[in-house]
């Protein structure tokens, strides 16, 4: 499970637009726009898709770890 700010930060780190990542994720941009405000929580399948589509691209999901989860980039 990944978070709006999590994704937020994730598509910073690629420099993605929104776009972008709707077409990585074959979702429609309205549902990362959504997701990304805390207007809707998408489905799971969903998530799962947003989720592997930045980790394609490089985005390591980092677990809530006492201070709270994040991304970074895979290295080299």
């Amino acid at each position: 499970m990944i978070i709006s700010a999590q994704c937020r930060a994730a598509r910073a780190l690629l420099n993605w637009s929104r776009k972008d990542l709707a077409d990585a994720a074959k979702v429609a941009e309205r549902t990362i726009v959504d997701f990304e405000r805390g207007a809707r929580e998408p489905y799971e399948r969903t998530l799962r898709d947003i989720r592997e589509a930045l980790e394609g691209a490089g985005v390591v999901f980092i677990a809530q770890n006492g201070d709270g989860p994040g991304v970074r980039l895979k290295k080299g």
